[in-house]
């Protein structure tokens, strides 16, 4: 049995806990969770009957899992990878896996130094129909691939943004295509194979952000 300890009680953090904390994973349990929010780590640990933490180095040190899951803002992943890295315990972290190169860089670096293992949540691989599509380009249905194309045809309204005060800044979120394009990204590049140039044009609409 892998145990599990949860850093960050916001509002992705409910399925994971939910998932873990029931034992629907098979082989893994949770033992703990942290948030800076005092009220927000108990009624995440109240509601999966473990304890809660607001020191995530406090946290490892009593419960001693042996994986991190890393749920924290965008911008705050790469400094929560590399402090619990330190405490030579496996790490998952939510996408996206970091704001910059130089910060994803560095977050394997560390893990790299620790020995542990680092994974990125990239769950949209899993769904059926990217998996069927998967299967048939690598049994050549498709013949020889020369273009790809995603579009993210998601909506996040102002009451999104408004949920926490760091969503929609640059610093912490990091923009749509960090937040929620990061999975198209990946689902591109999976099928299109490794990235050689971008090119990106951006601007603001809709939100106030």
């Amino acid at each position: 049995m892998l145990k599990f300890a949860i850093v960050g009680c916001g509002r992705i953090s409910q399925r994971h806990a939910q998932l873990l904390g029931q034992r629907q994973v098979e082989g893994a349990e949770l033992v703990g969770v942290c948030d800076i929010l005092p009220e927000r780590a108990k009624t995440t640990g109240e509601q999966q009957k473990v304890p809660s933490f607001t020191d995530m180095d406090e946290m490892v040190k009593v419960t001693n899992p042996d994986v991190v899951v890393v749920l924290t803002p965008s911008g705050l992943h790469a400094e929560h990878v590399i402090r619990l890295a330190k405490h030579r315990k496996h790490i998952v972290c939510e996408k996206p896996m970091a704001l910059t190169l130089e910060s994803a860089d560095a977050m394997i670096r560390a893990c790299d130094a620790a020995g542990v293992k680092l994974f990125v949540v990239k769950q949209n691989r899993f769904n059926l129909p990217v998996q069927k599509l998967r299967d048939s380009l690598d049994r050549g249905r498709f013949g020889k691939i020369v273009m790809g194309t995603v579009r993210v045809r998601w909506c996040r309204p102002q009451a999104y943004y408004d949920q926490d005060s760091w969503r929609g800044t640059w610093a912490q979120d990091g923009g749509v295509l960090a937040n929620q394009a990061s999975h198209h990204i990946d689902l591109l590049e999976w099928m299109m194979g490794d990235v050689e140039s971008v090119f990106a044009k951006a601007r603001t609409a809709l939100v106030n952000v």
